[in-house]
């Protein structure tokens, strides 16, 4: 397999720096505003805030369950600055101390209060949502195949995506153009060409995003397109968003208790689909894990080798898949994810420096935009790779 350099986040300017300097500081004052944390984990919060933007690598306190874990994936790297650990790696581990700092994982008042959580409630909440369960009400108007390809796009622009657009968008409108890549007709056929095709799902964020996630589940159980789905959450919050059993189970009520009949309809099926089995939420701790997914563990390659395909959702399980590297443009996909158990499908918009796969004259052209199209989140692709 060629390999390419691991994306540092020392170098100033760069997309991977701005996260630590421009992004979490922002991040880490909606935390402080959203619940009242007391002086304690006020202090410890800030105290992450500056140790990971101008200072070193500190291990987790002896007392965290998971202190030997961490240790272990960071060999080498405490000590020395942020800066000089992967950028992965280092993006992992500032959201584990964040819930460390929160008080998350520790006996008190606040153990198992999801940070993130003001802002996902919000966004379920949000007017945009029922706007989205309303333009559900066209679906059953569509073509099975039509109706295919407007969920797919759905969930491949997340809150991006206007459900209303998608239903009546053309190949020629906006989105579609910003499509750089786009293997969906090999994601179909290779359902099609399988009896029972079992499904495996790797989410990625709650909310506007996981909605349309799980009506395009919804879509694969009724159309026969798969016999059962397996969903994989985050085993605790992190990333901000990133989507967990319990936003599983807000977002299937909230489509539940919807006024539009169709989404109602389909928060009914989702729900039962659980209660029979044809829809498993399952979870792993290596899902927050700061490794690749060269890295699976033994039970998860196990598990993931029984899938006819495996959805990849978002950015960041696009980075886990082909490695968080500074890849030509133009390296083959299968090259980077051949390593995976299973076939693959990588639904996902750009939000980082990571590409492979593209076409060198698609290359070309984004370049001379002059537009930092790889982390603008502006384009999209659909890549699959089958182990055939």
């Amino acid at each position: 397999m060629p390999t390419a350099p691991t994306i540092l986040s020392d170098v100033p300017g760069s997309f991977a720096w701005g996260v630590f300097h421009e992004r979490h500081p922002k991040l880490i004052q909606q935390v402080l505003g959203a619940l009242p944390y007391g002086p304690a984990e006020r202090a410890a919060v800030e105290q992450l805030l500056a140790e990971s933007t101008s200072g070193v690598l500190e291990p987790l306190s002896g007392s965290a369950h998971d202190h030997q874990q961490w240790l272990e994936w960071g060999e080498g790297l405490f000590g020395r600055p942020w800066g000089e650990a992967p950028f992965l790696w280092a993006e992992s581990y500032f959201y584990r101390r964040l819930l460390e700092s929160t008080g998350y994982f520790r006996p008190g008042a606040w153990q198992g209060i999801d940070p993130f959580a003001p802002f996902k409630n919000a966004e379920l909440a949000s007017p945009a949502v029922d706007d989205e369960l309303a333009a559900l009400r066209d679906l059953p108007s569509l073509s099975a195949e039509k109706r295919a390809e407007v969920l797919l796009s759905s969930a491949l622009w997340g809150n991006r995506a206007d459900l209303g657009f998608q239903i009546t968008a053309t190949a020629g409108d906006a989105q579609s153009s910003a499509l750089i890549a786009d293997d969906s007709p090999l994601l179909w056929s290779t359902l099609t060409a399988t009896n029972n095709p079992r499904v495996c799902v790797i989410a990625d964020n709650a909310g506007r995003e996981l909605l349309p996630d799980l009506v395009l589940v919804d879509h694969l159980l009724t159309s026969g397109l798969a016999s059962e789905v397996v969903l994989y959450v985050k085993p605790f919050p992190y990333y901000v968003s990133d989507a967990t059993t319990a936003d599983v189970l807000a977002t299937v009520e909230r489509l539940r208790s919807a006024a539009e009949q169709e989404a109602e309809l389909i928060g009914r099926r989702l729900w039962q689909a659980m209660n029979s089995g044809t829809l498993v939420v399952r979870t792993h701790q290596f899902f927050c894990a700061p490794l690749p997914f060269h890295d699976l563990p033994a039970d998860m390659r196990a598990e993931l080798s029984g899938a006819t395909i495996t959805i990849l959702k978002g950015d960041l399980n696009y980075r886990r898949l082909v490695g968080d590297r500074l890849w030509d443009a133009t390296t083959p996909f299968a090259e980077t994810a051949r390593h995976f158990p299973s076939a693959v499908a990588a639904l996902r918009t750009l939000k980082s420096d990571v590409i492979v796969g593209l076409d060198g004259l698609v290359v070309a052209g984004l370049d001379a935009t002059g537009e930092p199209w790889r982390t603008s989140g502006k384009y999209g692709l659909v890549q699959v790779h089958t182990r055939a």
